[in-house]
């Protein structure tokens, strides 16, 4: 049995025109959120063996405050930066996550929209029909969907393999 935590990145700051996209920090809203998006997934008995994380300041950001709350009584994960994630269409984040999973039977990505909540919607074939609802509706910023799937790899996971056992959002809360 394999979890998949999917996190959208924190609200990201807009006051700095000169930034690049890649570059904008997280909000005073976003340094609030991101711990508590690890509390939900704490609560929802999640701990990632591995986390992949795109590689923009913002989703950093995001991993560096979620990740200590989720972690606090357990081992840290292994963690992965990787470029192809930033801004990564559903195709790309499903592909990273069937070649970087490997054996970890617990698996938390770090992304931006629209790609992961493309992936999260794909990837959610069953599940009580009031979470599958919320998470076709949108994906915000610091949303949580964490699923299960019925197999031993991540390279043999396909589109509605999982099973959406938890959806949270910041607001929701």
């Amino acid at each position: 049995m394999l979890s998949l935590a999917l996190l959208r990145h924190a609200k990201s700051s807009w006051e700095e025109n000169a930034l690049n996209d890649f570059d904008r920090p997280l909000s005073e809203r976003g340094l609030k959120s991101a711990p508590r998006a690890g509390k939900a997934l704490l609560g929802f008995g999640f701990r990632p063996t591995l986390v992949l994380c795109s590689t923009a300041q913002r989703t950093r950001e995001t991993l560096d405050l979620c990740l200590p709350v989720l972690v606090q009584h357990g081992n840290p994960p292994q963690v992965r930066y990787d470029d192809r994630l930033y801004l990564a269409s559903s195709t790309t984040i499903l592909e990273v996550i069937r070649d970087a999973g490997g054996a970890s039977p617990s698996l938390l990505v770090v992304g931006h929209n629209p790609g992961l909540h493309h992936a999260a919607v794909t990837l959610a074939g069953s599940g009580e029909a009031g979470l599958i609802q919320a998470l076709n509706d949108k994906m915000p910023t610091a949303a949580v969907a964490l699923m299960s799937f019925a197999r031993q790899r991540w390279r043999d996971i396909r589109s509605r393999d999982g099973n959406l056992v938890a959806y949270w959002t910041p607001k929701g809360a």
